[in-house]
């Protein structure tokens, strides 16, 4: 015959299934809490991050590892420490274990991999164009010793010459400039000044269709520096001429309109040349959306823009053109 339990034994024993019952369910609210926690920590992350099991399965991964599940079919999972590519941006894996559980993270480090890129380019490119700088200062120097004793007939051949130098001088000076940084020297500059230069840029660099120039015929003084303006609106002109250049009619406009609003000197540049294919690419050093350019001019522009307080970009109009702001003082 089995023993009784008597009723205190009873409600002890009732007590302590209560008691373990609590205890489980505070337990199981813990457990809840602390994967809710890790859970979150992994989605606050700023890389993709995967947690695998034994077998390679996805144990936990956070919103942005789900963003690439098409990378993560690329993954090597016996790799502790890569780069990989993956839809033209680069990312930098790396992996850990812990007890059977692996975590990977995937950083994109496209950005970085283009400045290491840029600065490398931009050292070369530098020590290139002081390589070049003095034969085109000999060959500059020789045309114009040369223009003086040539015959008549044979001038126009000479000028070719030192147009093609000029071109050469102008991307030697920009591989520098963009090489060193922008500093700008500032003074009163009278708009005069840097419009008379526009006009002899325009017969220095050449071109073979009607082109129509107008330039503000006003005078106002610029606070800023006179040799990196001169580049900054020589280059908007240089770009301008191209784009008509490559356009299928004979002739052609290249207009600036100057605007005071109190603050800003506001320069529009609008040309009647071909349109901008790749808008994306304008301001990326040695992106080039023509064929003769090197990616430096717009890059330098907005540079110098922002040296002298303002800026420079592209007009939402019906005519083509840019906006270039200059701070007044």
């Amino acid at each position: 015959m089995a023993e009784s339990i008597s009723p205190e034994e009873l409600n002890l024993l009732i007590e302590q299934t209560y008691k373990v019952e609590k205890e489980f369910t505070e337990l199981k609210q813990s457990y809840t809490h602390l994967q809710d926690t890790v859970e979150k920590v992994v989605e606050f992350l700023p890389n993709a991050i995967w947690i695998l099991d034994s077998e390679n399965n996805v144990f936990l991964q956070n919103s942005k590892a789900k963003d690439l599940k098409d990378l993560f079919e690329l993954l090597e999972f016996e790799n502790d420490n890569y780069e990989i590519n993956f839809n033209a941006s680069s990312y930098l894996i790396k992996s850990s274990l812990y007890q059977d559980k692996k975590m990977l993270s995937c950083t994109d480090i496209t950005e970085q991999k283009r400045k290491e890129n840029l600065a490398t380019m931009g050292q070369m490119a530098a020590h290139l164009s002081h390589e070049i700088r003095n034969p085109i200062g000999s060959i500059s120097l020789l045309s114009s010793t040369l223009k003086k004793r040539v015959k008549p007939e044979n001038i126009a051949i000479v000028e070719e010459i030192q147009k093609s130098v000029y071109r050469i001088d102008r991307i030697i000076k920009a591989t520098l400039m963009f090489s060193k940084g922008i500093k700008a020297s500032k003074s009163n500059i009278k708009w005069s000044k840097i419009r008379e230069s526009l006009s002899m840029v325009t017969g220095y660099y050449g071109y073979s269709k009607d082109i129509t120039f107008t330039f503000p015929e006003n005078d106002f003084i610029i606070n800023g520096d006179k040799d990196l303006l001169e580049m900054l609106f020589s280059n908007f002109v240089i770009n301008a001429i191209d784009a008509i250049e490559l356009d299928d009619e004979d002739d052609g406009d290249i207009e600036i309109i100057y605007e005071d609003d109190g603050e800003f000197h506001i320069f529009k540049v609008y040309d009647s040349g071909i349109a901008i294919e790749n808008k994306d690419a304008l301001f990326q050093a040695f992106k080039s959306t023509k064929v003769k350019g090197n990616g430096l001019g717009l890059v330098l522009s907005q540079q110098i823009a922002q040296a002298h307080g303002g800026s420079v970009c592209l007009l939402d109009e019906d005519k083509k053109g840019f906006m270039i702001k200059l701070l007044k003082q």
